[in-house]
């Protein structure tokens, strides 16, 4: 080959590249972390330490008012992951699985009962390599059986072109989800501390060895520039139980935390519960209700979790810089749901309180509209899905119940709209009230212009009539 046809031909290779580089469809990065309060530095709370998580809000938009669709890990994963509303239990994503199956049987023989596709399905779809490392549906690594590792039994069919859970010497995903340092498997929780603070590197835990293949994921993904890829990174921390390295716990030691709000049992039929997650850990028989110096012990634990939980996201932001794809890639942090600590006298999740279903939601890329700025509008977690599509021009799903939150993303003032959760009962909360409707006929209203801890449903017989059309108009979505 002569000089100036190689010459030639290695500058018509570059062009393509370039031009390949400029029309390819932007990558997604989604940072899921397990139940993570919006008590953060970025969210206005001094005394956490979360600077990795604050910068990555100091470049996007931070939603001041997102709520999760449920208090509970499985049913929030499947409507961030569908875009839609649906089962309020831990099984959501696997009965979805169960219909799939289900489905293809149907379709075999003629009848049409196609279930939606996921998110990552749908950029799957379209033309992007799809890869999980953690906790990003509800088991680690995605997949059932007794210790979570079957590959037969998959929670999200067809969604994932790799889906992955590093266990390390926690053997399994099973063990990894509810690890302490080195290597501890949760068998009888009674006999797991309910938190630790161990000496040692980030890896003596479980989300050191999800952080470490997850990076490895994005190198291997950033070395085959053929396709856009969406990366799901889940980490599990700070869920119960409460250990993180030891360096964490240190900023806390001696930190002085703000008092509980409203720390009192609530009155008349709530969503209330005996937070048995939390007692079914060893507590040295003491009660964070009636312990004050051990209720303050548990949350400087889920502090060091956060700032633990934090420093992953770091890793794998300072990952995606390191490879130059900070400015093609569309990065959302999101939290599954919210945590009391001691709000309500619960410790926990699975109420239908504010507590419970307020999280942290951050989206950030490249040129996004006054980057720093909060926005207090409120939207939801099934929002994501149509968003992200937008983002990445790949085509509008007409299958989600949520809605693009892009003109918010635009101009942080732009108005969001009231959102819905559900449990044991259905809610929605608006820009002022939040109504809760419990099967039986009870009914709550808070009113967060005043007293958020009262009920005040009998004072104000309109806004609930009001608010229960609202809340039946979108509930009614769940059943389609």
């Amino acid at each position: 080959m002569s000089r100036l046809l190689y010459t030639t031909l290695l500058l018509l290779t570059t062009c393509l590249t370039s031009a390949i580089a400029q029309t390819r469809s932007p990558n997604v990065l989604l940072i899921c972390v397990d139940d993570l309060r919006p008590e953060l530095g970025c969210y206005g709370k001094d005394y956490i330490q979360s600077p990795h998580i604050d910068s990555l809000a100091s470049q996007g938009r931070l939603f001041e008012r997102h709520y999760v669709q449920a208090p509970t890990c499985g049913a929030s994963r499947f409507a961030m992951l569908t875009g839609r509303y649906g089962p309020s239990d831990n099984n959501a994503i696997f009965k979805r699985a169960d219909a799939i199956a289900k489905s293809a049987t149907a379709q075999s023989s003629g009848q049409s009962t196609a279930v939606p596709p996921s998110l990552p399905a749908w950029f799957r779809q379209h033309g992007y390599t799809t890869v999980s490392v953690g906790k990003v549906s509800h088991h680690p690594g995605g997949a059932g059986g007794k210790d979570w590792d079957d590959e037969s039994q998959l929670e999200m069919p067809m969604s994932w072109d790799r889906h992955l859970l590093p266990a390390g010497p926690w053997q399994h995903p099973r063990g990894a989800m509810h690890g302490l340092a080195h290597g501890e498997i949760r068998n009888d929780a009674s006999k797991m501390d309910v938190f630790q603070s161990a000496e040692g590197p980030d890896s003596i835990y479980p989300d050191g060895l999800i952080v470490d293949q997850a990076l490895g994921q994005m190198d291997q993904l950033a070395a085959d520039p053929s396709a856009p890829f969406l990366l799901a990174v889940g980490i599990i921390r700070p869920h119960l139980p409460f250990g993180s390295p030891a360096k964490y716990m240190q900023p806390y030691e001696d930190a002085t935390l703000p008092a509980i709000p409203h720390p009192h049992r609530p009155q008349g039929h709530t969503t209330w519960h005996k937070s048995g997650e939390f007692n079914r850990y060893n507590r040295w028989g003491k009660n964070p209700n009636e312990d004050s110096e051990f209720a303050t012990l548990v949350r400087k634990h889920y502090a060091a979790c956060v700032s633990y939980a934090d420093a992953m996201v770091g890793r794998v932001l300072d990952r995606l810089d390191q490879l130059g794809l900070r400015d093609d890639t569309i990065i959302v942090l999101w939290g599954d749901h919210g945590w009391h600590l001691g709000e309500h006298a619960v410790w926990g999740k699975h109420t239908l309180f504010e507590e419970a279903l307020h999280s942290p939601l951050i989206i950030s890329y490249d040129g996004i509209p006054r980057p720093g700025t909060a926005s207090k509008s409120m939207v939801e977690t099934i929002d994501l899905f149509p968003t992200l599509c937008g983002l990445a021009d790949v085509p509008a799903p007409d299958f989600v119940h949520g809605v693009s939150v892009e003109p918010i993303l635009k101009s942080p003032t732009a108005p969001g709209h009231p959102a819905v959760s559900y449990a044991r009962a259905t809610t929605i909360r608006d820009d002022q009230y939040r109504l809760v409707l419990h099967p039986g006929g009870d009914v709550e209203l808070y009113d967060f212009a005043g007293d958020e801890a009262a009920n005040v449903a009998a004072q104000h017989p309109d806004v609930v009539s009001q608010l229960t059309e609202r809340l039946k108009a979108r509930t009614r979505l769940r059943s389609h």
